[in-house]
């Protein structure tokens, strides 16, 4: 018992490490996100990656946030926020840097 206890709190704490799905975004939501809005994006910025825009679920609804410019990451590329439909509803995937 003891065993399983420290397993399952060594996954809590590795996917929370990586940005993966938190305990609070498993049950996820029954209505589907809105398509993503139209950006004009910017002219580029030396040093700076575009990370596009994307809604948020705020209050029960879902609010749009505008793209915006971030330090870019050298040797890394911007995997944007998206929303997937699991077993549990639709869960909001956040963005993250990989290799």
């Amino acid at each position: 018992m003891k065993r399983q206890l420290m397993l399952a709190a060594a996954v809590l704490a590795a996917g929370s490490a990586f940005g993966l799905m938190s305990p609070a975004q498993a049950h996820g939501y029954d209505d589907r996100p809105p398509p993503p809005r139209h950006e004009v994006r910017p002219a580029p910025r030396p040093g700076k990656v575009w990370v596009p825009g994307h809604y948020d679920r705020v209050q029960g609804n879902y609010a749009w946030r505008g793209g915006y410019y971030q330090t870019a990451r050298p040797g890394y590329r911007y995997v944007p926020d998206r929303w997937v439909h699991g077993p549990h509803g639709w869960v909001r995937r956040p963005g993250h840097w990989a290799r």
